[in-house]
């Protein structure tokens, strides 16, 4: 694909849509689970960083403001109370992790059966013409392959952010322990 074709992509989306749909036409049946899977998975992602860009400022700037203004941090209450806050706070930053991660887990999984059953097809097609029609093989070889990198590509990227959110997640909740300092 040239220059020229990624601008036309861009100025005609019908076009890009037509390159989508003949895309998954050639992955098969599987392919649209694995572009339904994807939607999923990175509306989930984008949510997790938007919620931590915003909502999860505004909670620890609350929750640093009220222990801030308890006359003592020392008590078994004090504790307790602090103990909730981070508890808090991490179940926050770890919402919808678990399921973004059963995402990442189950793209190559869907690639996978993309490949079983592309791979049936060329059996399929081995089984009617005989010895093997090869125009035909290929059809059935192209909807093996294309769920297989696709549910790769799809778990690779999201593998990678899933890393990055962990690690945000446990560095903003160490960030609110070190504000809710015990000393008086």
């Amino acid at each position: 694909m040239d220059v020229q074709e990624i601008f036309w992509l861009f100025v005609n989306p019908l076009q890009a849509i037509r390159g989508v749909r003949d895309f998954l036409e050639l992955g098969g049946d599987v392919l649209l689970l694995i572009m339904i899977t994807t939607f999923v998975l990175w509306g989930l992602i984008f949510e997790r960083y938007a919620y931590f860009r915003k909502e999860f400022v505004e909670l620890t700037a609350r929750y640093t403001t009220t222990w801030q203004a308890r006359k003592e941090h020392k008590s078994w209450a004090a504790h307790r109370i602090r103990e909730m806050m981070i508890s808090d706070a991490r179940l926050k930053a770890n919402a919808n992790l678990s399921y973004i991660k059963v995402l990442v887990a189950l793209a190559p999984f869907l690639g996978l059966l993309g490949t079983v059953t592309g791979m049936v097809e060329v059996f399929d097609v081995m089984a009617v013409t005989g010895s093997g029609n090869a125009r035909a093989m290929a059809a059935g070889i192209s909807k093996a392959t294309l769920p297989t990198m696709a549910g790769l590509v799809v778990a690779l990227s999201g593998l990678f952010f899933t890393t990055s959110l962990e690690r945000r997640a446990d560095r903003s909740v160490r960030r609110l322990q070190d504000d809710l300092d015990l000393a008086d």
